[in-house]
């Protein structure tokens, strides 16, 4: 399925791949192998961004691995681009984002939320609080 998903994409024009929202790794290395297949047959490489997502303080992906070894995992690819997304809110993701930021050897990114979401599946941080972190 990724195969035919980053085929569409690319025969549709776009001008980088992003894999993300990445609490698994193996899930990400599934993506990342289609994604070097799909350039080695078309003879073109695109710009690659991998965010992944820490859902803890521990600073851990959902299958417990730490932001440092979830690079490790994936930088084989040479990503243009890795990060952190989601489960955490801004302020509380940065610490991760300075761990990751010694470790990799690219850029960094990042695209917070307000926190996890609520039982009601909302957001508690107003925009004004989110927007000022």
């Amino acid at each position: 399925a990724y195969r035919e998903q980053i085929e569409a994409l690319m025969d549709g024009g776009v001008d980088i791949l992003m894999i993300e929202t990445i609490f698994d790794t193996l899930n990400a290395k599934a993506a990342i192998y289609a994604v070097l297949d799909v350039f080695e047959a078309r003879k073109v490489r695109l710009p690659v961004f991998i965010s992944g997502t820490i859902v803890d303080q521990s600073g851990r992906t959902l299958s417990g691995q730490t932001t440092e070894a979830f690079y490790a995992a994936i930088r084989h690819v040479r990503p243009f681009a890795v990060g952190l997304n989601c489960a955490l809110g801004a302020k509380d993701m940065f610490k991760f984002l300075q761990r990751l930021s010694v470790t990799a050897e690219c850029y960094i990114l990042a695209y917070p939320n307000a926190g996890l979401p609520n039982e009601m599946g909302e957001y508690d941080q107003p925009p004004v609080e989110f927007a000022q972190e």
